[in-house]
């Protein structure tokens, strides 16, 4: 993600994989900076215009971690 925000991230419970800790880090960030950038049109300081704008950018951003960190195909060596 572009913007640095500053928030406790929650614990992470799934199946631990470096992919799947890293997409639900991404993924919180995400539903933060949604929150985040809600809070700014509410308060007239952003643009509803704007705001979707972001909004799709971030989301265009967490899909492209999706497919690079979870759906790309899991190959194993074989010993």
């Amino acid at each position: 993600m572009t913007k640095p925000f500053v928030y406790n991230i929650g614990k992470y419970y799934g199946e631990f994989t470096p992919g799947n800790l890293v997409f639900n880090a991404n993924l919180q960030e995400f539903a933060q900076q949604v929150s985040y950038l809600c809070t700014l049109a509410a308060n007239g300081e952003m643009t509803v215009q704007d705001v979707y704008q972001e909004i799709e950018k971030s989301w265009q951003q967490l899909k492209l971690s999706k497919k690079e960190l979870l759906d790309k195909t899991k190959f194993t060596t074989e010993d």
